[in-house]
């Protein structure tokens, strides 16, 4: 795959999900493993509750197809998803590999990107991979409908011919099980925490919040209510897939009211990887809930 000449590379990311986030050894070899030429580690976000790890790269095309199946074969070989109990839903030691296209016109190139990472990792790491947003076409525009059930029941389904892995063994690796590759524009991984709250009292304020819940939820927002046993404190995990359709602030606002609703105070935000700028629609850092801002963690611009 070519990359189309360095006036076409500017904002596009990849953001691979790794299912380990407690051993900092291993996760510091997984980031080392995308450290390959023409990519930039641009964040690196661990949590030991979601047992997971969301690293954000950026550079030349090809180079970041490189990193995605170095990390890969990196995950296989050091993760085993028969001892993993994160919060999050996973189906796989390298979970996703979303391509991100920061403007639209790059979106043919992240899709690009998105299926020959599929195909290098199928042959090259002999782990099966799934399609899904812009790279995967109708029906699959989000992983969350292949992770619902888990790794057993995407394994059963797999094995039903329901889910036909694109690229790589028909069955799911049995420490590894499948990657979910994708090709989608930016969004903004965001949590609030729920001091006091009950499991599902988190889930009901997830549910109001998100597309289609209770009450119908905001557009572009996807959410889970959590429980994160080594804080104590439960959490409304949340993907606001189109911050310009649903602004931030009007999201954490939701959260907030809702939780009212139900008796509760709304705790601290938490940012998982980088935003842009725009997304926080001119908010402070505060008034969104978040202690502080570091300027790493900004796309200035979705031209970068």
């Amino acid at each position: 795959m070519r990359s189309g000449g360095s006036d076409r590379v500017g904002g596009l990311r990849a953001v691979p999900n790794c299912s380990e986030g407690r051993d900092p050894d291993r996760v510091a070899r997984l980031v080392q493993s995308t450290r390959v030429t023409g990519v930039r580690v641009d964040d690196v976000h661990s949590d030991p509750d979601h047992d997971r790890t969301v690293i954000t790269l950026s550079g030349q095309p090809d180079a970041l197809v490189d990193a995605g199946v170095a990390l890969a074969a990196a995950c296989r070989d050091l993760i085993d998803l028969r001892g993993h109990d994160g919060v999050h839903p996973f189906v796989g030691a390298l979970d996703v590999l979303p391509f991100v296209a920061m403007r639209e016109e790059l979106m043919p190139v992240a899709v690009a990107c998105a299926r020959e990472a599929a195909r290098r990792i199928g042959d090259e790491v002999g782990v099966p991979c799934v399609l899904y947003g812009r790279a995967g076409g109708e029906g699959r525009d989000r992983p969350a409908r292949l992770r619902r059930g888990g790794l057993p029941e995407l394994g059963r389904r797999m094995a039903a011919g329901e889910v036909v892995a694109d690229a790589g063994p028909a069955a799911p690796h049995p420490s590894a099980g499948v990657v979910l590759v994708g090709a989608r524009g930016p969004l903004v991984a965001w949590n609030v925490w729920l001091p006091g709250a009950s499991l599902d009292q988190a889930r009901a304020v997830a549910a109001a919040v998100r597309e289609g819940g209770d009450g119908g939820g905001l557009p572009s927002v996807r959410a889970l209510g959590l429980m994160c046993a080594r804080s104590g404190l439960a959490q409304v995990s949340m993907n606001v897939e189109d911050y310009r359709r649903t602004p931030l602030p009007a999201v954490v606002e939701r959260v907030r009211r809702e939780a009212a609703a139900r008796g509760l105070a709304a705790g601290e935000s938490e940012l998982v990887g980088m935003i842009p700028r725009e997304a926080l629609a001119g908010a402070s850092p505060r008034d969104l809930g978040l202690r502080a801002l570091p300027s790493a963690q900004v796309i200035e611009s979705t031209e970068d």
